[in-house]
């Protein structure tokens, strides 16, 4: 991911679960909120320089902070009630979504959170889909017009939260291919990726046996250096080669980035019921955050797990 450390943990392919309280991740949607409507507030005005832009947002601020756009489509308005609904607990949250969506059949975080506190996978796949949808409506014109710099557009995050959730979801359904696709075409999307939509796709070759489009995504973000990446790219080298120099060196490298993987990996530290909210390059949180979603394919990758033991340091 282009964000710095520490960093949000990356999404992984859980079923989803009802939300009593707000966690990190809806904060975080929530602050989006002055984000917006800082960009709707500079598009209602005129501004000859980034200068005289800026001036007027550090006079907004020290006024008392950023108001609401005065001009707001029914579209806005669910969305502003949205974030609402983020931080909202219990009850309130469905019904915050669901007045949304009375607003407005386009706003596509309301079908986000009802996915979330769907009872079933089943649900909540029905309630992406329907997301997916409605961002597809609300961008209109504008989707491809901004590919390559979703997520970047404020107004192209529920779309993709929608997207990520969908493909989660068939991917727990057995739909495994539809699921890579979805996966694969956000990254066309969104390449610089800052959902960490690679991670979950590097895992779900992995267990397809692509080590062919393994093997391509890992040089399109040649230069990422955190422990899945290198993890994975060592046990491709094992996969695809057997233990020899290159696994071994691929695999050493790796460990010489984030040291604290192969204990979780070999069952040596056991890992936590909760992943953690954020982690850091080369820290526990890291190694969690990867063994969680890598474990079962090194158990299901012959010899791997061996293979490293051999290589841990006296």
């Amino acid at each position: 991911m282009s964000d710095q450390k520490p960093q949000k943990r990356r999404g992984r392919a859980a079923p989803p679960k009802s939300s009593a309280t707000p966690s990190p991740t809806d904060f975080r949607r929530a602050n989006e909120k002055m984000l917006q409507n800082i960009g709707k507030l500079l598009q209602e005005r005129e501004f000859g320089s980034a200068d005289e832009a800026n001036a007027y947002l550090q006079e907004l601020l020290a006024s008392g902070g950023i108001p609401a756009p005065t001009a707001m489509s029914s579209l806005d308005r669910a969305q502003e009630l949205m974030y609402d609904a983020w931080e909202a607990s219990g009850s309130r949250r469905v019904k915050l979504a669901r007045q949304a969506l009375e607003i407005s059949p386009d706003c596509a975080d309301a079908y986000v959170l009802l996915a979330e506190e769907a009872r079933s996978l089943q649900e909540a796949k029905d309630y992406y889909e329907k997301g997916v949808h409605a961002g597809e409506r609300a961008l209109g014109a504008a989707f491809e017009e901004d590919v390559g710099h979703f997520w970047g557009i404020i107004e192209t995050r529920p779309y993709m939260r929608a997207r990520e959730g969908l493909a989660m979801c068939l991917w727990q359904l057995g739909e495994h291919q539809q699921a890579i696709e979805h996966y694969t075409d956000m990254l066309r999307l969104n390449p610089g990726d800052n959902q960490g939509i690679r991670y979950v796709l590097a895992n779900c070759l992995l267990r397809q046996g692509d080590d062919a489009a393994l093997g391509k995504l890992l040089d399109q973000y040649k230069d990422d250096a955190m422990a899945e990446w290198m993890y994975t790219r060592a046990l491709l080298a094992f996969r695809r080669e057997g233990a020899g120099k290159k696994a071994d060196a691929a695999l050493k490298k790796a460990m010489k980035q984030n040291k604290f993987v192969p204990a979780y990996l070999l069952g040596n530290k056991q890992l936590p019921r909760r992943l953690p909210d954020y982690i850091g390059f080369g820290d526990q949180n890291e190694a969690v955050s990867y063994a969680a979603g890598a474990i079962t394919i090194w158990r299901e990758t012959p010899g791997a797990l061996d293979w490293l033991s051999s290589n841990l340091p006296a």
